[in-house]
């Protein structure tokens, strides 16, 4: 197990967090910003609001430390999540169904705080007192894969008692099931796919199909109207299958082709500009006739523009997940774990990928999600049929060298 060492981040780091931070999927979504109802926390069941606590110095990686679990005296547990990442009831944006109905069929509370708006940012946050091998005051997270995997890697979450998830354990859709961070599923399951996609404007590229990364790269017509996404997984990852290449174990050598190949399309004016969410008013303007983009942007585009159209290139699309661990320390784990397995209960995962539109990883849960909406159920961005899961790939995980290293290349090919 890797033992965590204290240490600064590189100028390099910063640029790609404070890059996530302002545009990336860190900034407000497009829901959020028409919503407009600001992150907070929000008592379910009658708790109080998420209480604030000191955080130490960092100390040594204690690793898999775990706490006397209080779930049967202690009916409640603490959820830390991403804004606008829960359903709300239409009437009342102070209601979250989902959750009320988990309380109502447990006796459960749950303490919701909506404080992740970014992973790197959130790393840091709870970072110290999972080195300290203390309580970070939650009992359940929900962080993208490359941290959850760091997590893991480190010994600062539990492992799962299967016997507490059952649903989640029968109905976690395959693509999903065995990712090489935590094979098996024994520290996390997933609470969306994020799946990165061609997305393009027929207004703009004249009622022409875009399908490719190298249509992207290399169409003179799309000339100074392409953007790429200032993640790096996402862009280089799509590059690179786009070149052929399997980014669940690709080499140095890949990467660097990849990069000198966006560089091109770079200096040669092709491509307009690297963003993060802010591509969707881009998008919908027709300023980017077209561009790399996330599946549930797009869902949320379409309401309101027919002209925003979407393709799964033949080489495969990138997919990340967002994933639920529980964190070392926590005082609650059977209580998180049946919250868990509450998300994996078909009518249940059918009401929260409705309102949220990102990749729902839960198989079977299309009919349900029909008595909501036939469009949704129908939407593969939102439940992937057969084909489109199979062109479904993950960017492999990195070490700390590679991940310093990688987003080094990518920064200078971004200018950030």
């Amino acid at each position: 197990m890797e033992q965590y060492e204290p240490d600064r981040p590189s100028a390099v780091q910063l640029a790609a967090w404070r890059r996530s931070m302002t545009s990336g999927r860190g900034a407000l979504s497009r829901r959020a910003m028409l919503r407009a109802s600001g992150a907070g926390a929000l008592t379910v069941g009658g708790l109080g609001a998420l209480s604030a606590c000191g955080i130490p110095a960092a100390a040594k990686n204690e690793g898999g430390v775990a706490a006397d679990d209080h779930s049967k005296k202690e009916k409640r547990v603490t959820f830390s999540n991403w804004t606008e990442y829960m359903d709300v009831d239409d009437k009342d944006e102070n209601r979250r169904p989902t959750l009320e109905a988990f309380t109502k069929r447990t006796g459960i509370s749950v303490k919701y705080t909506e404080d992740i708006n970014d992973n790197s940012e959130f790393f840091g946050k709870i970072k110290p007192q999972l080195a300290a091998g203390q309580d970070t005051g939650r009992d359940l997270i929900n962080v993208t894969d490359w941290l959850a995997a760091r997590l893991i890697r480190f010994g600062w979450v539990q492992k799962l008692d299967h016997a507490n998830t059952p649903h989640a354990f029968a109905n976690l859709a395959p693509q999903f099931r065995d990712p090489d961070w935590d094979p098996g599923r024994a520290y996390s399951f997933p609470w969306t796919g994020i799946a990165t996609v061609i997305a393009y404007n027929t207004k703009a590229t004249g009622g022409r199909e875009v399908t490719s990364v190298s249509q992207l790269l290399d169409d003179p017509k799309l000339k100074g109207k392409v953007g790429f996404l200032t993640e790096m997984r996402d862009t280089v990852g799509m590059t690179m299958l786009d070149m052929g290449k399997d980014i669940e174990s690709f080499k140095d050598d890949d990467y660097d082709a990849a990069i000198a190949r966006l560089q091109k399309g770079v200096d040669r004016g092709q491509i307009r500009r690297f963003t993060g969410n802010d591509y969707t008013g881009d998008l919908d303007k027709g300023d980017l006739a077209a561009c790399l983009a996330w599946a549930g942007d797009i869902v949320q585009l379409q309401a309101d523009n027919p002209d925003i159209k979407f393709h799964i290139p033949d080489s495969g699309y990138h997919t990340s997940s967002d994933n639920l661990l529980i964190p070392n320390k926590a005082r609650h784990k059977t209580n998180a774990e049946l919250l868990i397995d509450h998300y994996y209960q078909l009518p249940v995962a059918a009401q929260l990928a409705a309102w949220i539109s990102y990749v729902c990883p839960v198989e079977g849960v299309r009919p349900e999600l029909a008595k909501i909406d036939e469009d949704l159920a129908n939407d593969p961005l939102i439940v992937p049929d057969k084909e489109m899961a199979a062109l479904s790939h993950s960017f492999r995980s990195l070490s700390s060298k590679e991940e310093s290293t990688y987003e080094e290349k990518f920064a200078k090919l971004t200018g950030a």
